[in-house]
Protein backbone atom coordinates (compact mmCIF):
# COMPACT_ATOMS: atom_id res chain seq x y z
CA UNK A 1 0.00 0.00 0.00
CA UNK A 2 3.06 2.35 0.91
CA UNK A 3 4.00 2.04 -2.54
CA UNK A 4 0.78 2.69 -4.40
CA UNK A 5 0.15 5.75 -2.29
CA UNK A 6 2.59 7.64 -4.54
CA UNK A 7 1.33 6.17 -7.57
CA UNK A 8 -2.68 7.27 -6.22
CA UNK A 9 -1.68 10.47 -5.66
CA UNK A 10 -0.06 11.71 -8.92
CA UNK A 11 -2.85 9.69 -10.47
CA UNK A 12 -5.47 11.80 -8.52
CA UNK A 13 -3.66 15.17 -9.19
CA UNK A 14 -3.43 14.44 -13.07
CA UNK A 15 -7.50 13.48 -12.95
CA UNK A 16 -7.55 17.04 -11.03
CA UNK A 17 -5.89 19.45 -13.90
CA UNK A 18 -7.44 17.06 -16.61
CA UNK A 19 -11.09 18.08 -15.03
CA UNK A 20 -9.92 22.05 -14.35
CA UNK A 21 -8.77 22.25 -18.10
CA UNK A 22 -12.07 21.08 -19.44
CA UNK A 23 -14.20 23.65 -19.09
CA UNK A 24 -11.75 26.59 -20.39
CA UNK A 25 -11.57 24.20 -23.25
CA UNK A 26 -14.41 23.66 -24.34
CA UNK A 27 -16.31 26.51 -23.46
CA UNK A 28 -16.22 28.27 -26.77
CA UNK A 29 -18.10 24.89 -28.23
CA UNK A 30 -20.58 24.95 -25.46
CA UNK A 31 -21.39 28.62 -25.91
CA UNK A 32 -21.80 28.18 -29.73
CA UNK A 33 -23.79 25.32 -29.13
CA UNK A 34 -25.83 27.50 -26.69
CA UNK A 35 -26.18 30.24 -28.94
CA UNK A 36 -27.67 27.88 -31.89
CA UNK A 37 -29.91 26.55 -29.36
CA UNK A 38 -31.52 30.49 -28.45
CA UNK A 39 -29.75 30.81 -25.58
CA UNK A 40 -28.26 34.39 -24.95
CA UNK A 41 -24.70 34.04 -24.47
CA UNK A 42 -22.34 36.86 -23.47
CA UNK A 43 -21.04 38.26 -26.47
CA UNK A 44 -23.21 36.99 -29.07
CA UNK A 45 -21.80 36.02 -32.46
CA UNK A 46 -18.68 33.30 -32.88
CA UNK A 47 -15.85 35.70 -34.51
CA UNK A 48 -16.78 37.99 -31.38
CA UNK A 49 -16.10 35.23 -28.68
CA UNK A 50 -12.60 34.69 -30.72
CA UNK A 51 -11.14 38.07 -29.59
CA UNK A 52 -12.21 37.53 -26.07
CA UNK A 53 -10.37 35.46 -23.29
CA UNK A 54 -11.56 31.62 -22.43
CA UNK A 55 -11.62 32.72 -18.93
CA UNK A 56 -13.64 36.21 -19.35
CA UNK A 57 -16.27 33.73 -21.34
CA UNK A 58 -16.40 31.59 -18.24
CA UNK A 59 -16.82 34.57 -15.92
CA UNK A 60 -19.43 36.40 -18.32
CA UNK A 61 -21.33 32.83 -19.40
CA UNK A 62 -21.06 31.02 -15.59
CA UNK A 63 -24.34 28.89 -16.53
CA UNK A 64 -22.67 27.34 -19.43
CA UNK A 65 -20.18 26.00 -17.91
CA UNK A 66 -21.22 23.07 -16.88
CA UNK A 67 -22.23 22.54 -20.83
CA UNK A 68 -18.37 22.03 -21.64
CA UNK A 69 -18.48 18.48 -19.57
CA UNK A 70 -20.90 17.03 -21.66
CA UNK A 71 -20.37 17.76 -25.11
CA UNK A 72 -20.77 15.07 -27.89
CA UNK A 73 -17.17 15.94 -29.85
CA UNK A 74 -15.53 17.92 -26.82
CA UNK A 75 -12.46 19.17 -27.38
CA UNK A 76 -11.14 17.86 -24.16
CA UNK A 77 -12.99 14.89 -22.84
CA UNK A 78 -13.67 14.03 -19.26
CA UNK A 79 -11.95 11.11 -17.94
CA UNK A 80 -15.45 9.50 -17.54
CA UNK A 81 -16.10 10.08 -21.23
CA UNK A 82 -12.74 8.73 -22.61
CA UNK A 83 -12.94 5.97 -19.89
CA UNK A 84 -16.78 5.09 -20.98
CA UNK A 85 -15.58 5.32 -25.05
CA UNK A 86 -12.49 2.72 -23.46
CA UNK A 87 -15.06 0.55 -22.03
CA UNK A 88 -17.83 0.55 -25.43
CA UNK A 89 -14.54 -0.33 -27.70
CA UNK A 90 -13.20 -2.90 -25.50
CA UNK A 91 -15.02 -4.71 -22.35
CA UNK A 92 -18.55 -4.51 -24.27
CA UNK A 93 -17.13 -6.17 -27.43
CA UNK A 94 -16.17 -8.90 -25.21
CA UNK A 95 -19.03 -8.66 -23.93
CA UNK A 96 -20.95 -9.26 -26.62
CA UNK A 97 -18.59 -11.50 -28.13
CA UNK A 98 -16.84 -9.29 -30.47
CA UNK A 99 -13.73 -8.75 -29.45
CA UNK A 100 -12.09 -9.08 -32.40
CA UNK A 101 -14.47 -6.68 -34.25
CA UNK A 102 -12.46 -4.35 -36.35
CA UNK A 103 -14.29 -1.42 -34.40
CA UNK A 104 -12.58 -2.73 -30.92
CA UNK A 105 -9.52 -1.61 -29.38
CA UNK A 106 -8.23 -4.82 -28.64
CA UNK A 107 -7.89 -5.97 -32.11
CA UNK A 108 -6.30 -2.95 -33.04
CA UNK A 109 -3.99 -3.15 -30.44
CA UNK A 110 -3.50 -6.21 -31.14
CA UNK A 111 -1.92 -5.13 -34.69
CA UNK A 112 -0.12 -2.85 -32.86
CA UNK A 113 1.27 -5.13 -30.28
CA UNK A 114 2.96 -7.89 -33.24
CA UNK A 115 4.40 -5.08 -34.90
CA UNK A 116 5.70 -3.36 -31.52
CA UNK A 117 7.34 -6.94 -30.10
CA UNK A 118 8.79 -7.69 -33.80
CA UNK A 119 10.61 -4.47 -33.41
CA UNK A 120 11.18 -4.70 -29.94
CA UNK A 121 12.79 -7.63 -30.85
CA UNK A 122 15.16 -6.60 -33.34
CA UNK A 123 15.96 -3.43 -31.62
CA UNK A 124 17.12 -5.08 -28.93
CA UNK A 125 18.71 -7.65 -30.74
CA UNK A 126 20.87 -4.90 -32.40
CA UNK A 127 21.36 -2.87 -29.29
CA UNK A 128 23.25 -5.80 -27.55
CA UNK A 129 25.20 -7.30 -30.33
CA UNK A 130 26.48 -3.57 -30.51
CA UNK A 131 27.13 -2.98 -27.47
CA UNK A 132 29.07 -6.18 -27.22
CA UNK A 133 31.27 -4.77 -29.92
CA UNK A 134 31.65 -1.18 -28.72
CA UNK A 135 33.05 -2.88 -25.31
CA UNK A 136 35.54 -5.23 -26.86
CA UNK A 137 36.66 -2.89 -29.56
CA UNK A 138 37.99 0.36 -29.43
CA UNK A 139 37.18 1.21 -33.40
CA UNK A 140 33.37 0.08 -33.10
CA UNK A 141 33.66 2.16 -29.80
CA UNK A 142 35.03 5.21 -31.98
CA UNK A 143 32.71 4.45 -34.95
CA UNK A 144 29.17 3.36 -34.21
CA UNK A 145 28.23 5.33 -30.98
CA UNK A 146 28.66 8.64 -32.51
CA UNK A 147 26.57 7.72 -35.23
CA UNK A 148 24.00 5.99 -33.15
CA UNK A 149 24.03 9.26 -30.96
CA UNK A 150 23.50 11.72 -34.24
CA UNK A 151 20.76 8.62 -35.24
CA UNK A 152 18.55 9.64 -32.60
CA UNK A 153 18.47 13.26 -33.86
CA UNK A 154 16.38 12.45 -36.71
CA UNK A 155 12.48 13.36 -35.97
CA UNK A 156 10.81 10.02 -36.16
CA UNK A 157 7.87 12.06 -38.24
CA UNK A 158 10.21 12.34 -41.52
CA UNK A 159 12.07 8.77 -40.90
CA UNK A 160 8.68 6.59 -41.04
CA UNK A 161 7.85 7.99 -44.39
CA UNK A 162 11.19 7.48 -45.55
CA UNK A 163 11.78 4.11 -44.46
CA UNK A 164 7.81 3.12 -45.71
CA UNK A 165 8.59 4.52 -49.51
CA UNK A 166 11.66 2.52 -49.50
CA UNK A 167 10.43 -0.87 -48.03
CA UNK A 168 7.80 -0.30 -50.82
CA UNK A 169 10.84 0.50 -53.28
CA UNK A 170 11.79 -3.15 -52.14
CA UNK A 171 9.06 -5.38 -52.94
CA UNK A 172 8.34 -5.71 -49.27
CA UNK A 173 4.80 -6.15 -48.92
CA UNK A 174 2.37 -5.39 -46.23
CA UNK A 175 3.02 -2.57 -43.27
CA UNK A 176 3.73 -5.03 -41.02
CA UNK A 177 7.64 -4.48 -41.78
CA UNK A 178 8.01 -0.97 -41.89
CA UNK A 179 6.33 -0.41 -38.87
CA UNK A 180 8.77 -3.20 -37.21
CA UNK A 181 11.69 -1.44 -38.79
CA UNK A 182 10.57 2.23 -37.67
CA UNK A 183 9.93 0.30 -33.34
CA UNK A 184 13.43 -1.06 -33.67
CA UNK A 185 15.02 2.19 -34.61
CA UNK A 186 13.29 3.89 -31.04
CA UNK A 187 14.18 0.92 -29.36
CA UNK A 188 17.97 0.17 -30.33
CA UNK A 189 19.22 3.27 -29.04
CA UNK A 190 18.30 3.08 -25.36
CA UNK A 191 19.54 -0.89 -25.29
CA UNK A 192 22.84 0.09 -26.59
CA UNK A 193 23.55 2.31 -24.10
CA UNK A 194 22.36 0.70 -21.49
CA UNK A 195 24.38 -2.60 -22.53
CA UNK A 196 27.53 -0.58 -23.26
CA UNK A 197 26.95 0.95 -19.23
CA UNK A 198 26.14 -2.22 -18.14
CA UNK A 199 28.88 -4.35 -19.70
CA UNK A 200 31.23 -1.84 -18.39
CA UNK A 201 30.30 -1.95 -15.11
CA UNK A 202 32.68 -4.33 -13.35
CA UNK A 203 35.76 -2.44 -11.64
CA UNK A 204 39.48 -2.87 -12.25
CA UNK A 205 39.78 -5.02 -9.30
CA UNK A 206 37.26 -6.93 -10.25
CA UNK A 207 39.03 -7.28 -13.87
CA UNK A 208 42.11 -7.73 -12.40
CA UNK A 209 40.74 -10.77 -10.28
CA UNK A 210 39.72 -12.44 -13.20
CA UNK A 211 43.28 -12.15 -15.16
CA UNK A 212 44.95 -13.36 -12.30
CA UNK A 213 42.80 -16.98 -12.58
CA UNK A 214 43.76 -16.66 -16.25
CA UNK A 215 40.29 -16.37 -17.11
CA UNK A 216 39.88 -16.26 -21.12
CA UNK A 217 37.59 -13.04 -22.54
CA UNK A 218 34.85 -14.94 -23.07
CA UNK A 219 34.74 -16.09 -19.58
CA UNK A 220 35.13 -12.89 -18.37
CA UNK A 221 32.29 -11.85 -20.26
CA UNK A 222 29.57 -14.59 -19.31
CA UNK A 223 30.90 -14.97 -15.81
CA UNK A 224 31.45 -10.95 -15.06
CA UNK A 225 30.14 -8.56 -17.65
CA UNK A 226 27.05 -9.83 -18.70
CA UNK A 227 25.92 -10.08 -15.09
CA UNK A 228 26.69 -7.34 -13.93
CA UNK A 229 25.10 -5.84 -17.09
CA UNK A 230 21.57 -7.46 -16.45
CA UNK A 231 20.11 -4.57 -14.11
CA UNK A 232 20.85 -1.89 -16.33
CA UNK A 233 20.25 -3.82 -19.53
CA UNK A 234 16.64 -4.55 -18.08
CA UNK A 235 16.38 -0.98 -17.35
CA UNK A 236 16.89 -0.25 -20.85
CA UNK A 237 14.38 -2.88 -21.99
CA UNK A 238 11.61 -1.22 -20.32
CA UNK A 239 12.64 2.08 -22.04
CA UNK A 240 12.95 0.13 -24.78
CA UNK A 241 9.58 -1.45 -25.23
CA UNK A 242 7.39 2.25 -24.59
CA UNK A 243 10.05 3.36 -27.59
CA UNK A 244 8.88 0.45 -29.61
CA UNK A 245 5.20 1.22 -29.09
CA UNK A 246 5.43 4.52 -29.64
CA UNK A 247 7.62 3.87 -32.81
CA UNK A 248 4.53 1.39 -34.12
CA UNK A 249 1.95 4.08 -33.42
CA UNK A 250 3.98 6.59 -35.21
CA UNK A 251 4.91 4.20 -38.25
CA UNK A 252 0.93 3.88 -38.89
CA UNK A 253 -0.16 7.07 -38.99
CA UNK A 254 1.61 7.92 -42.41
CA UNK A 255 0.84 4.36 -43.99
CA UNK A 256 -2.89 4.88 -44.40
CA UNK A 257 -3.27 1.96 -42.13
CA UNK A 258 -7.22 0.76 -41.10
CA UNK A 259 -5.82 -1.44 -38.18
CA UNK A 260 -3.25 -0.33 -35.50
CA UNK A 261 -3.94 2.33 -32.23
CA UNK A 262 -1.87 5.09 -34.88
CA UNK A 263 -4.76 4.26 -37.41
CA UNK A 264 -7.47 4.27 -35.25
CA UNK A 265 -5.99 7.99 -33.94
CA UNK A 266 -6.09 9.24 -37.20
CA UNK A 267 -9.38 7.78 -38.63
CA UNK A 268 -10.93 9.70 -35.27
CA UNK A 269 -8.96 12.64 -36.37
CA UNK A 270 -10.09 12.46 -39.65
CA UNK A 271 -13.10 12.18 -38.97
CA UNK A 272 -13.66 14.56 -36.43
CA UNK A 273 -14.57 12.60 -32.68
CA UNK A 274 -12.10 13.28 -30.27
CA UNK A 275 -13.41 10.62 -27.71
CA UNK A 276 -11.56 8.34 -30.68
CA UNK A 277 -8.58 9.67 -30.20
CA UNK A 278 -8.53 10.05 -26.50
CA UNK A 279 -9.69 6.10 -26.25
CA UNK A 280 -6.87 4.88 -28.70
CA UNK A 281 -3.97 7.23 -26.75
CA UNK A 282 -5.50 5.72 -23.39
CA UNK A 283 -5.19 1.68 -24.50
CA UNK A 284 -1.64 2.33 -25.94
CA UNK A 285 -0.69 3.90 -22.30
CA UNK A 286 -2.76 1.10 -20.61
CA UNK A 287 -0.45 -0.99 -23.38
CA UNK A 288 2.60 0.30 -22.46
CA UNK A 289 2.09 0.02 -18.86
CA UNK A 290 1.43 -3.98 -19.07
CA UNK A 291 4.43 -4.46 -21.34
CA UNK A 292 7.01 -2.36 -18.64
CA UNK A 293 5.11 -4.00 -16.01
CA UNK A 294 5.84 -7.26 -17.14
CA UNK A 295 8.98 -6.90 -18.00
CA UNK A 296 9.82 -5.57 -14.07
CA UNK A 297 8.41 -9.06 -13.19
CA UNK A 298 10.70 -10.63 -15.29
CA UNK A 299 13.69 -8.63 -14.14
CA UNK A 300 12.85 -9.13 -9.95
CA UNK A 301 12.59 -12.93 -11.14
CA UNK A 302 16.15 -13.19 -12.64
CA UNK A 303 17.76 -11.03 -10.48
CA UNK A 304 16.02 -12.83 -7.53
CA UNK A 305 17.22 -16.37 -8.95
CA UNK A 306 21.01 -14.58 -9.54
CA UNK A 307 21.08 -13.51 -5.99
CA UNK A 308 21.40 -9.45 -7.27
CA UNK A 309 18.09 -8.65 -5.71
CA UNK A 310 15.96 -9.81 -2.15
Amino acid sequence: MKNAFPVLVVLAAILALWYAAVAPMNIRTALDQAERAGAAVEPAGARERLEVSVWRLMIDNPDHVSEGYALDRPRLPTPVQVGEELWKTTGEMVLKGRALSKRSLIYHAGITLQSTLWGFLLGTTLGILGAVAIVHSRVMDMSVMPWAIISQTIPIVALAPMIIVLSSQLGIEGRGVPKAIISAYLCYFPVLVGMVKGLRAPTASQLDLLRTYNASQRETFFKLRLPASLPYLFTSLKIGIASALVGTIVGELPTGAISGLGARILIGDQFGTPLAIWAALLAAAILAGALVTLLDVLQRVTLKRMGMQT
